[in-house]
């Protein structure tokens, strides 16, 4: 395999090149993929909620559910929920940052 030498390039070839290649997103655009990821983090941490009230539901029935299968379902929704809170209020304090700045 030949390697060919960086120098044949200009480096303004190389910076028209990588801005080519790099697409920004109108501010409509990164807003709805912002929310549509919050959206699925949000749905997911719901999942995690419910799988683990319908172990514990079957485990208080006597059904046949393993007991380390509902205490991990119950610590994955717990550590789910926590991050999520965590998360929360990391974005409460930056909007709240964000809003104490003078412009």
């Amino acid at each position: 395999m030949a390697i060919n030498s960086i120098s044949l390039l200009n480096p303004t070839q190389i910076t028209n090149q990588t801005n080519k290649l790099t697409v920004q997103p109108t501010p409509y655009e990164a807003q709805q993929n912002f929310a549509s990821f919050l959206n699925e983090a949000i749905q997911s941490v719901n999942n995690q909620q419910i799988q683990s009230d319908i172990l514990t539901q079957k485990l208080i029935n006597g059904e046949d559910v393993d007991l380390h299968e509902v205490m991990i379902a119950s610590q994955k929704a717990s550590i789910t929920l926590n991050a999520t809170m965590e998360v929360r209020n990391k974005m409460i304090d930056a909007y709240q940052e964000i809003m104490r700045m003078s412009i």
